[in-house]
């Protein structure tokens, strides 16, 4: 499953907030802990999911836009976590993490181009915390919480393909749109694409490269098994080298004590 949103229906009432929270079981009364100089509100631990707030250069009207984890295609803080700790779940897309799996290394939090996944401070047993895109909802063919909350249609769930096809026939039906599907390629695409009526590096967006992060780093890891083996047969030789060396010298010193006998 993939989800449309459409910047220009955004009016930020924060439903789909506020139906993140109670889904998740988010502490409703937690201050925000990051507050960029403009006033917005960050992702942290306690918020998986926010609006924030932004006025076009060229346009003074205030844009809406909704953030979250955009559930990448190919992960990089998936590829990066050694543990499993983090699946893309290919039935529903979402990219999911799983505590019990998680050893707190913090690899995704570097990984990730985005900067989404978040880390429990101040929790005597910290997690990393992130949009799980409501996995088992999805997994039943339910839209995620905050779409199902969303009552002006700038949400909307469904086949990405269909998403695509319908975020392309508005762009081309309707000339305030720029014509730019944020998500359809950046980073190797994104279950969540928007689409805007400005340009959206002047909403908070990232300009990040359209090749899968994941990429950079497939021909090394192929390597790591075939390098784990020739390290382990290198010190199993330098082993087997010690104990004839070992074995050589008793057998001497044997030697010499029966001469000597």
């Amino acid at each position: 499953m993939a989800v449309l949103v459409d910047i220009t229906k955004c009016i930020g009432c924060e439903g789909c907030t506020v139906a993140c929270k109670r889904y998740n079981n988010l502490n409703f009364k937690a201050k925000p802990r990051n507050v960029k100089d403009d006033g917005n509100v960050e992702l942290d631990d306690n918020r998986w999911t926010v609006i924030q707030e932004f006025h076009g250069e060229k346009n003074d009207k205030l844009r809406f836009v909704k953030k979250q984890c955009l559930h990448c295609k190919e992960p990089a803080c998936a590829s990066a976590c050694f543990s499993k700790a983090i699946q893309k779940d290919e039935k529903t897309g979402a990219v999911v993490y799983y505590p019990d799996l998680c050893v707190g290394c913090r690899y995704c939090l570097v990984a990730c181009p985005y900067s989404i996944p978040k880390y429990q401070w101040n929790e005597q047993f910290p997690q990393v915390s992130k949009c799980q895109m409501c996995s088992e909802r999805v997994s039943k063919g339910d839209a995620p919480a905050c779409v199902s909350a969303c009552t002006t249609g700038a949400l909307m769930s469904g086949d990405r393909d269909e998403l695509l096809k319908k975020a392309h026939e508005i762009i081309n039906s309707d000339s305030r749109y720029i014509n730019h599907i944020y998500g359809e390629h950046e980073v190797g695409g994104a279950e969540w694409l928007y689409i805007s009526d400005v340009p959206f590096e002047e909403l908070g967006f990232k300009d990040v490269s359209n090749v899968p992060v994941t990429s950079y780093t497939k021909s090394y890891l192929s390597k790591v098994p075939g390098l784990a083996a020739c390290w382990a047969l290198f010190l199993s030789g330098i082993a087997f080298y010690n104990y004839r060396v070992d074995k050589n010298r008793k057998s001497h010193d044997d030697d010499d004590q029966d001469k000597e006998g």
